[in-house]
């Protein structure tokens, strides 16, 4: 098989039974036994994603069974392990569409992996190439087969995604601007906080081992609840659990809930354990404003690739995307960020006492002034310690609550924003 084949192998998306797509880069690899090195599975409302990471690219196929309703999955050139033979312990009672899972030696070459469902489901099969601590990985995502759109907006961006409708360059639609009216006056100010990472995607760790995916939608959990007992504020969430949510999804999600302002919440690791303070950051098109904004949107902007996509492009990366991002957003961005860096300055040290900027992809909806806020970092240990802490998680929502309500005091912004 051709190294070009391989290429174009590698993000194409598997869907109806018997079907089946060879991933090896080369016949010599078919020949030499892969080698599954880990499995793990993440439940969620929206979809649970089983991920099977090994050495080498894996041969498999795919195909459904019923009564029951089964799903099968088989890899060639695989002898069952530990690894392998685990599998049906990480089956969650709560997973809303796995029920069980067992796997066998279901020839010499092939390894079985069958996975009885709880609900109808459509699976989505593709590969993803090695990044960052990550190997080979096999991914089977399965969404309910019948998405219910209008109750739950996020399935329906994720089908949209999934069906490569989100990566249509078309500007955005009147819907999906700030809703009429005036922000706080005529109607609730709507907010959308995006916890960062989730899932495959751990984010930063720190040196005792906390995850930033979980520090931070502790903290955004916390500061939904306060925003939500505010007369005239409404918060949404881009994830509310253990799940990856791909970036562009998460913009998508903020224009379909016609949000009026978008905060992303993260917590920050440097490869000096000396490092510490918050930040915010705002989007640039211009470049970055320092080398640390720079590398930290690198970083942030590869959520991706870590978390696992099946399809490439990103109509928010491209720059007629940039030229279409209105002067006015980002210097409302800067002006929001600025009220919340303020506050965070007074329940930790400031990393930079200036809002920062960078080509951040998860900031770039055009009508929606949307920061970055790392909280602290995690890789320095005493701000490590301190994430953990509930006082501090609060602390931290209360004051980026108070520079949403600074922000928005200026009654020239409410007009604008209407």
């Amino acid at each position: 098989m051709s190294d070009s084949r391989s290429l174009i192998s590698r993000r194409r998306l598997l869907q109806g039974a018997g079907a089946m797509w060879l991933l090896s880069v080369s016949q010599v690899g078919f020949a030499a036994s892969s080698l599954v090195v880990a499995v793990r599975v993440w439940p969620a409302s929206s979809y649970t994603r089983v991920t099977l990471e090994s050495n080498k690219q894996l041969k498999y196929k795919q195909f459904a069974l019923s009564n029951p309703d089964r799903v099968v999955v088989d890899i060639e050139g695989v002898n069952l392990n530990s690894v392998l033979k685990g599998i049906g312990g990480q089956i969650r009672g709560d997973d809303p569409f796995i029920k069980s899972a067992r796997v066998g030696q279901f020839d010499p070459q092939t390894v079985r992996m069958v996975f009885e469902l709880k609900q109808n489901v459509t699976p989505h099969l593709f590969a993803l190439a090695p990044v960052a601590e990550f190997k080979e990985r096999l991914v089977m995502d399965l969404y309910p087969a019948n998405m219910n759109s209008e109750q739950d907006p996020l399935l329906a961006l994720l089908e949209d995604y999934n069906n490569g409708k989100l990566d249509k360059d078309t500007p955005p639609s009147p819907e999906q601007g700030p809703q009429p009216g005036k922000a706080g006056r005529d109607r609730p100010i709507v907010i959308m906080l995006d916890p960062g990472h989730g899932g495959e995607d751990p984010g930063a760790i720190g040196p005792n081992k906390t995850r930033e995916k979980d520090i931070v939608l502790k903290i955004a959990r916390r500061l939904k609840a306060l925003i939500d007992k505010e007369a005239n504020m409404k918060a949404y969430m881009t994830r509310n659990e253990d799940v990856f949510i791909p970036l562009k999804v998460r913009v998508a999600k903020a224009q379909k809930q016609r949000a009026d302002l978008f905060v992303s919440i993260h917590a920050d690791a440097f490869t000096s354990g000396a490092a510490r303070g918050s930040s915010v950051f705002a989007l640039s098109t211009k470049g970055a404003t320092s080398t640390a904004a720079k590398f930290l949107a690198q970083t942030q902007n590869a959520a991706d690739l870590i978390g696992g996509v099946s399809k490439s492009g990103d109509r928010y990366l491209d720059h007629t995307m940039f030229d279409m991002v209105q002067s006015l957003t980002i210097n409302d961005s800067l002006k929001f960020g600025k009220e919340v860096l303020a506050r965070l300055g007074k329940v930790n040290k400031l990393h930079k006492n200036s809002v920062d900027q960078a080509g951040f992809a998860v900031l770039k909806a055009p009508d929606i002034p949307s920061i970055l806020v790392e909280t602290a970092f995690l890789s320095n240990v005493e701000e490590e310690r301190k994430l953990r802490t509930a006082t501090f998680q609060q602390e931290v929502a209360e004051s980026i609550l108070a520079g949403i309500k600074a922000y928005f005091a200026d009654s020239s912004r409410l007009a604008r924003r209407g």
